[in-house]
């Protein structure tokens, strides 16, 4: 009988990527490139990453991408809309684009659908395309995307703006 021993380095390697997980808030998505790891332990960290979902502690979203899990009474919870797309969204700190169409009408509650479309406004769009269940597609915004210039309606400023 053989017992095969992780090597001290793949199993350093694995608690630390266990340790940076256990410290994310549940919901967020993350890639192996979250992970300041040198180059070398690139691959140890995605096979970490690989056995954490095998053994539930972690959920796969798309390729690369990865996410802790809500647990409800009513089962496993999604991550937002915000965080399925944040790679499209935000690139080191600026801002790429917005998300419009059905999923702010539900965040705004104008709506109770929730759709499996996600539409993100950007100054270059691409093909669509799916991401888990949902189908991503994009709408050509002119105007220069900045913090600045986007107006962030919630429903308390909705409500407001009804009122006068």
């Amino acid at each position: 009988m053989y017992i095969f021993v992780k090597s001290n380095k793949t199993l350093q390697t694995a608690v630390y990527v266990r340790n940076i997980i256990d410290r994310l808030p549940k919901g967020y998505i993350f890639t192996y490139e979250d992970f300041n790891m040198k180059v070398k332990k690139k691959e140890a960290v995605i096979k970490a990453l690989n056995r954490m979902v095998s053994a539930g502690k972690i959920s796969k979203l798309a390729k690369g991408k990865y996410y802790k899990p809500e647990k409800s009474p009513f089962g496993t919870l999604q991550p937002s809309q915000e965080q399925i797309v944040k790679d499209l969204l935000y690139e080191d700190g600026k801002i790429l684009g917005y998300l419009t169409g059905y999923s702010v009408y539900n965040k705004l509650i104008l709506t109770t659908q929730v759709s499996t479309i996600i539409q993100i406004g950007k100054n270059q769009i691409r093909p669509k395309f799916k991401r888990e269940r949902y189908t991503i597609s994009f709408v050509r915004q002119k105007n220069i995307i900045t913090k600045k210039n986007m107006i962030i309606v919630t429903p308390e400023r909705l409500n407001n703006f009804i009122k006068v």
